[in-house]
């Protein structure tokens, strides 16, 4: 019988001690990043632009790669384990048969389960020798993320920050300077990326892939400069898999198992953390889980084509095999701009392709997504971040088609952050109204 407890909670004795690597486990080769037919070999350059144990990582055929003691400590220091919850106040309000959990990544220091992989790309860095991490952040929670974990390790940080997201996001913002990181709205005037868009038009603005640009060109450019990037790339996604890890732990505790698995998903980082350890179970253990990765129409990357593309605007990157829009392709800015990616992760593009992995992308204006996502915050308590909304959204409808249907699913979901520092985006789509306009309004 499953437990009834609201929380399934680790000790810190259970917090996983190696990362699951999906690569030896996965149905066919993943395909290897190339050069493009012209130009200078981008392959040959990923040494002079990403940690070695990073890179090391990303090609590594070992199933299981252990997490150093020093990085286990930051992981502690960072409030892992973190607990599952049952969603018994949504399963309520939304009258459902279903068995609802979420995984509690807004728990983290910053807001998100970015930390994860930020912890450890700075702890190598530092035992590399490097002294500055230069990276992008699109709805800023990386960014955060990456300026926290410098600041922990002793290194200086440079973030290139999407502009219209920059542009909304003042306590964010504010956040990211206060973890000691220097911050440029992207397209900048501090590369020749930048510089270049920016001549063209002045208030460009900006994308992920564009600000992926000025990250890689400004680490290949400072000897004593790594480049740190929060999703897509193999390893990123394997440091991230700690959620899936103690998240496994938790229902053999609890006593149950998922039918349904969903996360929101913008490059695949937070989707794969949560879902690759069980994907594992499903390609060597012959589980039936099903995996939902929520997008938006703004950049359905999951719905695009299936073929080797750039993972950033400039082409400084190799070609990836993976879903892609292309890598210039222009999105429109939306509050869940962390999913506002032109391409997916290889592993994710793989194995969707291959049948395990299905998606749903919701409508631009996102207001379905913020409604649905209240049922959540008046039931649960708990404020997701833009992003996060779109995985409790396909969760609660995933649990009215329950309803309909009388079938008792075990659907899981991954809150990846909070959404405290969001609150202008839920205003805007949902029209709620500003508490000194309301006494404004009273008072004439």
């Amino acid at each position: 019988m499953p437990t009834k407890e609201r929380q399934i909670r680790l000790t810190m004795d259970e917090l996983p001690k190696r990362w699951y690597n999906i690569l030896p486990d996965l149905p066919e080769p993943l395909p290897p990043p190339l050069d493009p037919e012209e130009g200078p070999s981008r392959v040959e350059n990923l040494p002079n632009l990403l940690i070695k144990t990073c890179l090391g990582q990303e090609f590594s055929t070992d199933s299981w790669v252990d997490i150093p003691e020093g990085l286990q400590d930051l992981y502690k220091q960072a409030g892992r384990p973190r607990p599952l919850f049952r969603a018994y106040g949504l399963e309520k309000a939304l009258g459902t048969p279903a068995r609802l959990y979420y995984k509690s990544e807004f728990y983290s220091p910053t807001g998100s389960h970015k930390v994860n992989t930020a912890l450890a790309q700075a702890y190598y860095a530092r035992e590399e020798g490097y002294e500055r991490l230069a990276t992008e952040t699109g709805a800023g929670q990386w960014g955060t993320a990456l300026a926290y974990a410098a600041a922990l390790t002793g290194l200086k940080c440079t973030v290139y920050w999407v502009r219209a997201v920059y542009r909304w996001k003042s306590a964010r913002l504010a956040f990211i300077k206060l973890l000691g990181a220097d911050v440029h709205a992207s397209p900048s005037m501090q590369t020749e990326c930048g510089r270049r868009l920016c001549s063209v038009d002045p208030d460009h603005p900006g994308s992920l892939g564009i600000a992926i640009s000025e990250g890689l060109e400004d680490a290949q450019n400072d000897p004593k400069a790594a480049y740190s990037l929060g999703s897509v790339l193999n390893h990123v996604l394997m440091h991230q898999t700690i959620i899936g890890l103690e998240t496994q732990k938790q229902f053999e505790k609890a006593g149950d198992y998922p039918d349904l698995m969903i996360s929101c998903l913008g490059g695949g980082s937070n989707f794969g953390g949560f879902v690759l350890p069980f994907i594992g179970d499903v390609l060597t253990k012959g589980k039936k889980t099903q995996f939902i990765a929520a997008q938006s129409q703004a950049a359905p990357n999951l719905q695009g084509e299936y073929k080797y593309d750039f993972a950033d605007h400039a082409e400084i990157t190799p070609l990836l095999k993976m879903y892609t829009l292309g890598h210039q392709t222009s999105m429109e800015p939306i509050k869940g701009d962390g999913l506002r990616y032109h391409g997916c992760s290889p592993i994710l593009s793989l194995l969707r392709n291959k049948g395990y992995i299905d998606t749903v992308a919701y409508p631009q204006d996102e207001k379905h997504v913020f409604e649905n996502t209240l049922r959540f915050i008046r039931s649960e308590g708990f404020l997701p971040a833009p992003e996060s909304a779109y995985s409790v959204c396909c969760a609660v409808d995933e649990a009215l088609k329950c309803k309909e249907t009388g079938e008792e699913k075990v659907i899981a979901f991954n809150v990846s952050g909070h959404g405290f520092m969001d609150m202008e985006g839920y205003r805007e789509v949902l029209g709620i109204e500003d508490a000194s306009m309301e006494t404004a309004e009273a008072t004439a």
